[in-house]
């Protein structure tokens, strides 16, 4: 029919447009290909969030691939059927790696794109070269025939004219068949591809079969995904049976596979990239989006099934013990603020809300929308609450070079009503970072309502130049002596991916202080939570060194001379994460949000008891918002008399599914969970 026709076509766009990403992974030097710019026709350069995207997907192919002609390089013959192959470069890797020696590839996809493809080969010398043509084909569906390589144009939906084919070209049922399917089974209906699946472990005694999709779709990530699908016209029919790693382990034993294993992309990295491959992908290129890469890999998993292999076909190993899902204690209810959906110039990520005095919060920074654009927001934005309603308040910023608003991950502390200290930040992740600035208030704004308030931008020529150029840092006020001081700690910087040094700023001058701090220094850690408290200050999670999150919780405490770092221990423990927001209320640490690399759920409020480590997990209830709920690069204001949390901002780039920010501010409502038992 017309529809099938046109639905075909739209999936081929996904072969065409993840060629090209492949392509440019594989110039900036992430996979090592040269065949994929002969293949992928056009070029165009990714953001290296994408690189990172392919590249996990090329290595978890090959990872598996490649262990199978391994394990099978003793028998005299083995084949590989790669199901919705487009316009990959497989065989012409393994071909060019010499791995081919007594395999057969047969690659099966829309005849449109076989037909496509088979001309390309045919008139790329280095492509035909390799190959060796045969003159097998124009026989039907048989678009191109070399020796050990076969590329057969037909519907994978339709399975008996793709039994029919397979045999007319040679497929041998007998010999052990790897079969392979990257991002091809969920764009058909799925009775066909469980067909599919079924037919295979039936029809081939000795068979392995590769699958690379995606999952989890009910998160807020996961919506994102499955709307951008949506709107391509490539709906990904998989995930509404087989919504995660599980239910998939669940569908290929029940279909005749005997033996399978399943992980997702950041246990795959974790498990079955050795360090050192890790390390080398981490420094291709400047890169700040953590959240968005866990996010994305925790959306994607790699599987691995077989039947009647000897010895048994297990790439996938060690799997790694899964922790189970995080323990629930209780939920907190999430609505939006009444007054607040009509304000514009809200909807970033990186930015910082604070509540500057009472009933008055600023927000700076950040990325988001700005006049009609995307951007690095340049404005400062002031909501103030009259009679029990927030309004905004227009800012008149009296700024010398408006380019000095504009940063991300920066921080923003309040010295007094009338002043407030940013430190940090980044324009570009390859920029230096930035230093410091005074925001100031005039004396009498925000008592009579709304009116304009004029902010005034002083630059700090730099007095703590080292504590200022990092950003995804903390700062945070303490007393030492009754004096005051803003501890700056961790953060990155354009050359150290991950800082653990810290720095005293005597308040107001912001000379650098040195005070002794004895006790077990934290690990380094960007992107981590820090509050005051009791005079010292809280650290709770963040990313580590080898970007892995962290679940530790460090105390630095006042003593008579300087200041201790002390270990609070959580029980149970809590669950590793970063890029959350963090308040105290009567002796418990409140942890919002965040990224965790648990794919089950996403974070909600963690509740830490100080005084017993009692750490208790809330999800949030977002049954009365209208859109998905993201809470990284977010900030959070804390309102004690009301025990409510106002959420502001927050999202990210939703790898390739676009940018998703969070329309309006929340309100989390936590009442019933801090209510003294």
């Amino acid at each position: 029919s017309s529809r099938a026709v046109s639905l075909s076509r739209q999936v081929q766009g996904t072969g065409g447009s993840s060629a090209v990403s492949k392509c440019s992974a594989a110039a900036r030097g992430y996979i090592q290909d040269r065949f994929l710019r002969l293949l992928a026709g056009r070029r165009r350069r990714r953001a290296p969030l994408i690189h990172r995207g392919y590249y996990i997907r090329v290595r978890a192919v090959d990872h598996c691939v490649q262990d199978f002609l391994l394990k099978t390089q003793s028998l005299p013959r083995t084949q590989i059927l790669s199901l919705g192959a487009g316009f990959d470069s497989l065989y012409f890797r393994l071909k060019d790696m010499g791995l081919l020696h007594h395999t057969v590839v047969y690659e099966v996809d829309f005849p449109d794109v076989a037909c496509q493809k088979a001309t390309l080969i045919k008139g790329v010398k280095e492509l035909s070269a390799l190959v060796g043509d045969t003159g097998g084909e124009g026989l039907g569906a048989i678009t191109f025939s070399g020796d050990d390589y076969k590329l057969l144009g037909v519907d994978l939906s339709e399975l008996s004219e793709l039994e029919r084919t397979l045999e007319e070209v040679g497929l041998n049922n007998e010999i052990p068949t790897l079969f392979i399917a990257e991002v091809v089974l969920t764009y058909m209906e799925t009775t066909r591809s469980d067909a599919l699946i079924q037919w295979a472990a039936e029809h081939f005694p000795r068979a392995c079969f590769l699958l690379y999709e995606q999952v989890q779709p009910e998160d807020p990530f996961g919506c994102v995904m499955q709307q951008h699908f949506r709107q391509l016209s490539t709906a990904l029919r998989s995930l509404a049976l087989y919504p995660d790693c599980q239910a998939q382990h669940r569908r290929f034993l029940g279909k005749g596979w005997t033996e399978c294993s399943v992980m997702d992309m950041n246990e795959f990295f974790t498990c079955c990239v050795p360090e050192d491959e890790q390390q080398r992908v981490q420094t291709l290129e400047p890169f700040d989006e953590y959240e968005e890469w866990h996010l994305k890999c925790s959306h994607y998993f790699v599987l691995a099934a077989s039947k009647g292999m000897e010895p048994s076909w297990t790439p996938l190993s060690p799997i790694p013990c899964h922790a189970g899902p995080v323990g629930v204690a209780g939920s907190v209810p999430a609505a939006v603020c009444a007054g607040l959906s009509a304000i514009p110039g809200l909807r970033r990520y990186g930015h910082r809300s604070v509540l500057v005095k009472p009933n008055v919060i600023v927000t700076t920074g950040g990325f988001g929308e700005e006049d009609g654009q995307h951007c690095r927001v340049r404005n400062v934005h002031l909501l103030s609450r009259h009679a029990g309603h927030w309004g905004a308040v227009c800012v008149t910023p009296n700024v010398p070079d408006q380019r000095w608003g504009e940063r991300l991950y920066h921080t923003v502390s309040r010295v007094s009503d009338t002043l407030a200290l940013v430190v940090g930040g980044r324009t570009s992740p390859s920029s230096t970072g930035l230093g410091m600035l005074w925001l100031k208030f005039p004396e009498t704004w925000g008592a009579s309502g709304p009116g304009d308030v004029a902010v005034e931008l002083v630059n700090l020529q730099p007095a703590a130049e080292a504590a200022a150029l990092r950003w995804r840092h903390s700062t945070t006020e303490i007393t030492f002596k009754g004096e005051q001081y803003l501890f700056v700690y961790g953060g990155r910087s354009a050359l150290q991916p991950v800082l653990g040094d810290w720095h005293f700023l005597h308040a107001p001058e912001l000379s650098c202080t040195v005070i002794a701090v004895e006790g077990p220094v934290p690990e380094g850690r960007h992107s981590h939570s820090a509050c005051s408290w009791e005079g010292g200050v809280l650290i709770a999670g963040g990313l580590g060194a080898a970007e892995q999150p962290l679940g530790s919780v460090f105390l630095l405490k006042e003593l008579e001379h300087g200041f201790q770092w002390q270990t609070i221990e959580t029980h149970p423990p809590l669950v590793p994460r970063y890029s959350h927001t963090a308040h105290v209320h009567e002796g418990k640490l409140l942890l919002v949000g965040g990224v965790w690399l648990h794919a089950s759920s996403v974070p909600g409020v963690t509740v830490i008891d100080l005084m017993t480590g009692l750490c208790l997990n809330y999800v949030i209830n977002v049954e009365h918002l209208e859109w998905p709920l993201m809470l990284h690069n977010h900030s959070s204001v804390f309102l004690p008399d009301e025990k409510e949390l106002l959420v502001i901002g927050g999202g990210g780039n939703c790898f390739s599914f676009g940018t998703h920010l969070n329309p309006e501010p929340v309100l989390l409502n936590l009442s019933s969970i801090l209510t003294s038992h």
